[in-house]
């Protein structure tokens, strides 16, 4: 890569040194003196009118747990910034908690936030002409719709999340956001009591930070040191560790770096990273929600990703960790045993990874992870030793699912492996959460619940509440779940979401009926409604599309651009399709 540019060893201006800096669009020339006149508004002394400014975009509120900390992350990144030479400037983006809007319309706004962060990010960058960026997200969509700008702005970016919360303790035993959705459906079903619920209630979200298992936050901030976004421990270090404020002032000064370096988002970010970062998400046991942001992600930088891409990947890479919800360990634990670098360097021993990818730090992964070391070999256990020779991740095709559905197998019990039954159809979550905690779903029925796609919901809901409830009941080893709509990487069992097409344009998941035997087949990633083809076609010709419920708004317009979940819900005007 060309370094066209130069250290400012001497502390000599870097105007003066005759780098072009993208914020000389605003600040420099007779044309400009207008502009000026509003960063002095600003503030902004002479000496600064002559650095690199650098946009920090905060992802902070009062309403996310894992985003109250966010500010002190950000103050500790203007100071790593300002000690490098730049001239840090504080901007926000939206989250949305998906715990908090778990169960109601605030879902169908979770997975939509993703694009109106990336809209809104891309709108205040390049309208104020950034230098370079820092990026300061956690949960959910913020990761990924900020991971989309970057590639869009092509600036010299760096991410830096708030970190993940502290496992919580009820009656000696470590526990998380998971087993507080899990204890409501043992109550459902009589198991425990008022008292045992309120003691998880109190306890199983100690702290601030994205939730402590293997979620989709801590799923995406870890993918983003696999992408080569993040620095050494930006998705494990836990939330409250004074460890965090460091990782944040170094953050700071590493932007400096890639700009005087001129290393940019599409330099990182290229096929070969994501390829590398699916890889480390089969390893690490991820979220099923990578398999909608991966996707979007790649399209910003014109790589087509087919979620099929994921089986030839699983089937050669072993699944070494299995955290909460797949098992009894936690992000704090992953950071002690040495962080996603341990377990890179486990693949890279067998082959599995490009080395040669750039990364934040201004070197190669390879050069990254040579000296990364597994503390802990039952929190990371060895590639020698795996959970299972095959990825966290599969997808299922068949005639249920012709474009592909995606389950997180090594979150799935021995015995619903391989599982037939009835089809018990829903139209929507609630209705499929009443049935379950009425009583009304028995040991070896296939939950389907449809209309809950990106277009269908429309949003694309999470299905945490059913699957937690399912395995509060006591079913989660004889039941299994189908949806177009997805799971939160909270959800554990046969859980199989991102059925494409789906229901709401006509795909095969709209013509199940009561009583259709469904047979899923994960080691051999098939998904199959067994219904005749002369059957399927008969009830397609009497199909009618469902009128949309949502009639104005975000939502609308939503509705009317997402493609479906095996693109990665990505928005595409009908003329780019």
């Amino acid at each position: 890569m060309k370094d066209n540019r130069k250290a400012d060893a001497n502390g000599v201006r870097m105007a003066e040194m005759g780098i072009n800096m993208k914020s000389d669009n605003v600040k420099k020339g007779m044309q400009q003196a207008p502009h000026r006149s509003l960063f002095h508004a600003l503030g902004f002394t002479e000496e600064e009118m002559d650095k690199p400014m650098v946009g920090i975009v905060s992802s902070y509120n009062e309403i996310v747990p894992g985003h109250m900390n966010l500010d002190k992350i950000v103050n500790a990144v203007k100071l790593g910034v300002a000690e490098a030479g730049g001239v840090p400037v504080v901007f926000p983006a939206i989250a949305v908690c998906d715990g908090i809007a778990m169960g109601h319309i605030g879902m169908k706004y979770s997975l939509a936030t993703r694009d109106l962060i990336a809209d809104s990010t891309e709108c205040m960058a390049l309208a104020h002409q950034f230098d370079a960026l820092v990026m300061a997200p956690n949960c959910d969509k913020n990761v990924p719709g900020l991971l989309m700008a970057a590639a869009r702005i092509n600036v010299p970016t760096v991410f830096v999340s708030g970190g993940p919360m502290l496992a919580g303790r009820v009656k000696g035993q470590k526990r998380s956001l998971s087993s507080m959705f899990e204890a409501v459906g043992a109550y459902a079903a009589g198991t425990m009591n008022e008292e045992d619920v309120r003691e998880f209630e109190q306890k199983a979200c100690p702290t601030c930070g994205s939730c402590s298992g293997m979620y989709t936050a801590n799923s995406m901030n870890c993918l983003t040191e696999a992408l080569g976004m993040g620095l050494c421990g930006n998705g494990t270090i836990p939330a409250v560790y004074s460890e965090r404020i460091k990782l944040a002032k170094q953050a700071g000064m590493a932007v400096m770096e890639m700009y005087k370096k001129d290393i940019r988002p599409r330099d990182i970010m290229t096929k070969e990273a994501i390829i590398n970062a699916l890889t480390v998400d089969m390893a690490l046991g991820c979220s099923t929600n990578s398999m909608l942001h991966l996707p979007a992600i790649a399209h910003e930088i014109g790589f087509d990703f087919d979620i099929s891409f994921a089986n030839p990947i699983s089937e050669k890479t072993p699944n070494l960790c299995h955290l909460a919800p797949a098992g009894p360990t936690y992000m704090e634990d992953l950071n002690e045993a040495g962080g996603v670098y341990a377990v890179m360097k486990e693949l890279m021993d067998i082959g599995l990874l490009n080395t040669d990818c750039m990364t934040v730090t201004g070197k190669t992964v390879g050069e990254n992870i040579k000296n990364a070391v597994n503390k802990n070999p039952d929190v990371i256990r060895p590639v020698s030793n795996p959970y299972s020779k095959t990825g966290g991740l599969a997808v299922l095709k068949g005639n249920l699912a012709p474009d592909g559905s995606v389950v997180k197998r090594s979150a799935v019990c021995e015995e619903m492996m391989v599982h037939e039954g009835p089809a018990r159809v829903f139209e929507c979550e609630e209705d499929a959460i009443e049935a379950i905690k009425g009583g009304k779903i028995k040991a070896g029925d296939v939950v389907v619940i449809r209309y809950e796609g990106p277009k269908g919901g429309p949003g694309m809901r999470e299905m945490l509440n059913p699957t937690s409830a399912i395995a509060g009941m006591g079913l989660g080893s004889s039941v299994a779940l189908i949806t177009d709509g997805r799971f939160s990487g909270a959800s554990r069992g046969a859980s199989i979401g991102h059925v494409s097409p789906e229901a709401a344009v006509g795909g095969p998941i709209a013509l199940v009926e009561e009583g259709d035997l469904i047979k899923i087949d994960i080691p051999n990633l098939k998904l199959e409604l067994a219904v005749s083809d002369e059957i399927l076609k008969a009830r397609k010709e009497k199909w009618q599309p469902r009128e949309q419920e949502v009639k104005t708004g975000y939502l609308k317009r939503y509705a009317t651009l997402v493609t479906s979940g095996n693109r990665g819900a990505i928005l595409e005007l009908e003329k780019e399709k």
